[in-house]
């Protein structure tokens, strides 16, 4: 296991977080991890798993949540436009399309009057979805590479809808209202469809679907609890105190999930029957965790110490990390060609 500080100073992590934006030639052979960093107002590139920076994509304030389509072509961005979720203000309402080849802002999708545009998903048809959580209400983009306007919009029946989770098919999101603590059962593309509606919890966040898509697995932040419900009757199944501040829960595989806990600056492998099996402590809070396509690898964004942690998840263990900008958030892995 890696040690705390070679955590922080691997692969000269203290000149990747001051922010320098040079573009570097990656090696053709390394994974490349796109990172948004939030305060850093950008889309940054690192090597792995040396941490090198490649290069940064300047974007207005406050990017937040990044999706990236099946082709690896084309990430999307939402620009929620203030720092956290209790900033006050009107926020942003775009949804920015970085061109992942060029690594460049390609153009800008105007999402007005729909705004603080926050959580984003994409489904196994590259239909992209993103959610005003101003406006409480779902957008699709039929076709995002060239869409310039949402092609569709349902109301996703919460009040501060922050992020969402999509059906692999695209026709069922699973929406959280942070102020109704709500989770909303919405049809993207059947606005006449009438809402499920679940109160899970105080304060849920962040959900996934297990690997069949029959059960919703639910971080109530507030309750200091994980929640289990019916994917399709929206009834709670079962429910488990964990503790501290569950920010984020995610699928590992078909008999793990993986959780952050943001007072505690925990992960915490539990299996869907919400039975804890092994906690990592880290150096920073994490914030968010993207997985690798192919290898049982984990990168956890830390804020406070403005890193990637690296973690094995059959070890589950620190096996590397790097620097980044200012406070990183949601990450994708692409993987090298071939």
């Amino acid at each position: 296991m890696a040690t705390r500080r070679a955590v922080i100073m691997a692969a000269g992590a203290g000149a990747l977080a001051s922010g320098v934006a040079t573009p570097a030639a990656g090696d053709p052979g390394s994974d490349v991890l796109a990172v948004v960093e939030k305060s850093g107002h950008a889309v940054a590139f690192y090597e792995t798993p040396s941490g090198r920076l490649l290069r940064k994509v300047a974007l207005p304030d406050y990017p937040h949540e990044m999706v990236v389509d099946s082709h690896r072509r084309f990430a999307y961005v939402g620009h929620y436009g203030v720092r956290m979720s209790a900033t006050a203000g009107e926020g942003g309402a775009a949804v920015f399309v970085v061109d992942l080849a060029e690594r460049t802002l390609a153009r800008t999708i105007d999402t007005r009057p729909f705004n603080r545009v926050h959580g984003m998903g994409i489904d196994d048809r590259d239909r992209l979805y993103a959610l005003s959580e101003e406006k409480a209400m779902l957008l699709g983009f039929d076709t995002p590479s060239t869409d310039v306007a949402p092609t569709r919009a349902v109301p996703a029946h919460g009040v501060k809808t922050h992020l969402f989770t999509l059906s692999r098919d695209g026709e069922r999101a699973y929406v959280t209202g942070l102020l109704s603590h709500t989770v909303s059962l919405v049809r993207p593309h059947d606005a006449s469809a009438p809402p499920l509606v679940v109160t899970p919890g105080q304060l849920p966040e962040s959900s996934c679907l297990s690997r069949d898509e029959r059960t919703l697995f639910v971080g109530a932040r507030r309750s200091s609890a994980l929640v289990a419900v019916d994917a399709r009757t929206m009834r709670v199944q079962r429910s488990r105190k964990v503790g501290g501040d569950p920010l984020r829960v995610y699928t590992v595989d078909e008999d793990r999930l993986l959780a952050t806990d943001i007072a505690a600056n925990t992960l915490t492998l539990y299996s869907t029957a919400l039975r804890p099996i092994r906690s990592l402590r880290l150096d920073g809070i994490p914030a968010a965790v993207s997985f690798h396509p192919h290898r049982p690898l984990a990168y956890v964004s830390q804020l406070g110490t403005n890193s990637v942690a690296v973690v094995d998840l059959e070890r589950f263990a620190v096996v590397g990390g790097f620097g980044t900008g200012p406070e990183p958030d949601s990450s994708v892995l692409l993987p090298t060609a071939g």
